[in-house]
């Protein structure tokens, strides 16, 4: 469990042809028949080959053409709602509830590959981030506006996600230890901040395209989908709803507290259809630890990564956590280099 109060101290710890009734098709029954010499039909074998690749990889949707419009469309959607929102005082503003703009019709998941983690698409919109003063918590509300939809991965990154990662050079070829709870499905634990920079990083080289992590305020945003309520299911949180201590007494193991990780998916998703925000992993984000928000923290839903940057935010709390570190607005933190078996992460995509 991380423990937010010890943070200020964080720096001192650390194929076949293009005719597919041509040659390459039976190329062994054509060789029996004509004599065609082994070395025509070695190389035969490899353009084939080949271009069985490349059409695989020109089967694969390409969705940036849609993401163009999406873009496009959502971006009258957001000059139309300001003209309303900027009329009012910052105070009705932030008392306003969260505006989410999006556009009917459109793409809402989508995936690079067959072994990418399966994206969904968050709308643009605005919110009030962090605790009201009822919460008496250290999050002090403030607004926050997403003026562009990204994608976030479904579900916490895999042990089945991360290895391919490891196997292909990637990830610094670190496997991370699963605690004997299993791979596969199971959400990746004991991964650190800079362990989960490396997992974007590889996907960004071997995809092209802009993978990352979220920042603090769109990891919010994307829990909260639309709702103003301590948890996303509303002010309570329940154990058939999230994979977290909800023992009185922290006995177990029970279904009120499994005292391990669950596979990702295996509680019902938020509103904007992504699983696992509360529980399961905690899961790092871009920013720097700051011990509570100032008017220095990004409005833009950018990270806000001045400072002391060795100590960097975790959200979501994990299966260890009780109810109070589940909270929407709820955050933690802790060093950069920490491998925790708590710890695992969660991705987003530019579009």
């Amino acid at each position: 469990m991380h423990e937010s109060a010890n943070l200020p101290s964080l720096h001192q710890v650390p194929i076949r042809l293009a005719d597919h009734r041509g040659l390459c098709i039976g190329s062994d029954r054509v060789a029996a028949a004509t004599s065609v010499p082994r070395l025509l039909i070695i190389a035969c074998a490899m353009i084939c080959d080949a271009s069985h690749v490349r059409g695989n990889e020109l089967a694969r949707p390409d969705f940036d053409a849609q993401f163009a419009e999406l873009k496009a469309r959502t971006a009258e959607l957001v000059a139309s709602a300001r003209l309303r929102l900027d009329v009012l005082s910052p105070q009705q503003r932030l008392a306003a509830p969260p505006a989410i703009w999006r556009v009917p019709g459109t793409l809402t998941q989508f995936q690079d590959c067959a072994d990418c983690p399966q994206m969904v698409v968050i709308p643009a919109g605005e919110f009030t981030m962090g605790s009201p003063p009822s919460d008496q918590a250290a999050e002090a509300q403030h607004r926050v506006t997403i003026a562009h939809p990204f994608a976030v991965s479904k579900f916490e990154i895999t042990f089945s996600e991360w290895d391919a990662c490891a196997t292909d050079g990637g990830c610094g070829g670190y496997w991370p230890d699963d605690q004997g709870w299993g791979r596969g499905n199971q959400p990746a634990v004991n991964i650190s901040w800079e362990n989960a920079k490396s997992y974007v990083e590889w996907l960004s080289r071997k995809r092209g395209k802009a993978y990352r992590l979220l920042s603090e305020s769109e990891w919010e945003y994307a829990a909260r989908a639309g709702t103003t309520t301590r948890f996303s299911h509303g002010d309570a949180l329940s154990p058939s709803q999230a994979n977290y201590d909800g023992s009185v007494d922290g006995s177990g193991p029970s279904e009120v507290n499994r005292q391990r990780t669950l596979p990702v998916g295996s509680f019902p998703p938020n509103g904007f259809g992504l699983h696992d925000m509360h529980g399961n992993v905690a899961e790092w984000v871009e920013d720097c630890w700051h011990d509570e928000y100032t008017a220095m923290a990004p409005t833009d839903g950018s990270a806000w990564v001045d400072g002391n940057c060795n100590g960097r935010v975790v959200r979501g709390g994990s299966w260890e956590d009780s109810e109070v570190e589940h909270r929407s607005a709820a955050r933690t933190g802790g060093n950069r280099q920490d491998q925790f078996y708590t710890d695992g992460l969660r991705i987003a995509r530019d579009l």
